[in-house]
């Protein structure tokens, strides 16, 4: 199990102009060497100059929120942060990770939500690197491992609910957003624990039924939402005739016997649930 150790390497600028000075003064000895036959000297200077410039290697730039992860010969050494020219051993490599935060969108996917129904989904994750050894040593491509583990997340995330619910007390898809972003959210990010990587966001950008089936739900929503409308239609019309009763007989307006209460009770609902506006009939004259 690898674990990112934090390493400090020095200031590239200090170390380029040490090296840089000493690079200039080993070609101005190797060219007085050679104007006063020097043999001895030009060998040094002729050996110095290589070993300069191999040194040089060893400088590298660390840009801002990228992390350099150093191996030698194979074996993880450390990770450098701090941004700007540094420089380390020269037989290290120098493997760059971006530590920026990131997004990626899944394709949408068609997968069977809790109830059996075709839908098509597709969200969002916003994440990054936090751990640089584990993203570079414990899978083989960090990237594509949160690709195919965020696709798989939202997959088996879709499944656990139905996409949408009458039940107050059940979270679906559409109905619950919050609750299944937080459960997205955790599902992905326990899949990605193990390569070192964070989930900032995790949010569904697109859900709707599978087009061989839309036709049919948006029917049945349209059904659903026609019965409940009717439903407060009703309620609200029962408790207006008793209203009306009630007040008539109080008032002493007219006293109506069980049969005329009926008979009223029936054209106020009547008149107050069509969907139509009523035609009154008005009786002008009476037979005795």
């Amino acid at each position: 199990m690898f674990k990112e150790i934090s390493r400090t390497a020095p200031s590239g600028l200090l170390v380029f102009f040490v090296l840089f000075a000493l690079t200039l003064a080993d070609i101005a000895l190797f060219v007085v060497s050679v104007i006063l036959g020097l043999v001895a000297t030009i060998v040094v200077a002729v050996v110095l100059f290589p070993l300069l410039v191999f040194l040089m290697v060893g400088l590298f730039v660390v840009h801002p929120n990228e992390a350099r992860v150093l191996q030698f010969f194979g074996r993880y050494v450390g990770t450098v942060r701090e941004p700007g020219l540094r420089w380390q051993n020269p037989f290290f490599t120098k493997r760059r990770i971006s530590v920026r935060v990131r997004n990626f969108e899944t394709e949408r996917s068609k997968v069977n939500d809790a109830n059996g129904n075709p839908v098509e989904i597709a969200a969002v994750v916003v994440w990054r690197v936090v751990d640089t050894a584990e993203a570079c040593f414990q899978v083989d491509d960090f990237v594509n491992f949160m690709r195919v583990q965020s696709e798989a997340a939202v997959r088996s995330m879709a499944t656990q609910y139905p996409y949408d619910t009458t039940d107050e007390d059940v979270v679906s898809l559409r109905g619950d957003t919050k609750a299944v972003t937080d459960q997205l959210e955790s599902e992905i990010q326990g899949r990605l624990n193990q390569a070192g990587l964070e989930v900032l966001e995790a949010r569904i950008t697109h859900l709707a039924y599978a087009p061989e089936i839309a036709s049919a739900m948006l029917q049945r929503q349209q059904a659903g939402a026609i019965v409940e409308a009717r439903e407060k239609i009703v309620e609200g019309a029962v408790s207006m005739v008793q209203m009306a009763l009630n007040d008539l007989s109080e008032r002493g307006v007219v006293e109506l016997d069980e049969e005329r209460k009926a008979s009223m009770v029936s054209n106020l609902l009547v008149v107050l649930c069509a969907d139509k506006s009523t035609q009154p009939i008005v009786n002008t004259s009476s037979q005795s």
